[in-house]
C-alpha cells in the first residue's frame, strides 16, 4: 500500500478500513505508519482529517486506550490533544446513551424535557443519574 500514489489521508483510511475493526493491536500496527499520520496533521486543515480517523479507530478498534494514547503522544502534542478530546467526547456520548437507555427501560418513553436534560448534563450529573436509576422509583428521583 505504501507504494501506491495516494495521499497520507487516503493511505491511512484504506489501511484502517482493512485492519482496524476488532484489532486489539492497532496501536502497534499503526506505529509503522507514524510518518503518514504525522503528515496528515501537518496539513493546514489536517486536524479535521485526523479527528475523523481517531473517531473511526475509537468506534471500531479494540485497542486499549492507554496504548492508543501512547501512540498519539509520540506524534506530538497536537495529536495527543486531538485523541484525548475525541476519546472524551465519544465516552460522553456513550454515557448519555446509557443513561437514556436505562431511564427508558425503567420508566418507559421519556418526555423530551428529560431527553434534553440528559443530553445537556455534565459528566458528574450523568454519573450520579447512572447510579440513582438503580434504586429510584420515579424519574424525578433519578434527576433530582
Amino acid at each position: 500500500m505504501r507504494s501506491r500514489p495516494l495521499t497520507p489521508q487516503a493511505r491511512i483510511t484504506l489501511l484502517l478500513l482493512k485492519i482496524a475493526a476488532g484489532n486489539a493491536q492497532l496501536a502497534d500496527d499503526l506505529n509503522t505508519w507514524a510518518d503518514d499520520l504525522r503528515a496528515i496533521l501537518d496539513r493546514g486543515d489536517g486536524i479535521d482529517d485526523f479527528v475523523a480517523l481517531v473517531t473511526y479507530i475509537e468506534n471500531v478498534g479494540e485497542t486499549p486506550t492507554d496504548e492508543l494514547h501512547r501512540l498519539f503522544a509520540k506524534l506530538g502534542p497536537e495529536a495527543e490533544e486531538a485523541y484525548m478530546t475525541t476519546a472524551d467526547m465519544l465516552r460522553a456520548e456513550g454515557r448519555v446513551a446509557t443513561v437514556l437507555q436505562q431511564l427508558s427501560l425503567k420508566f418507559g418513553p421519556l418526555p423530551q424535557t428529560t431527553v434534553d436534560a440528559v443530553q445537556n448534563a455534565s459528566a458528574e450529573q450523568l454519573e450520579a443519574w447512572t447510579a440513582r436509576v438503580l434504586t429510584a422509583d420515579t424519574l424525578d428521583e433519578v434527576l433530582r
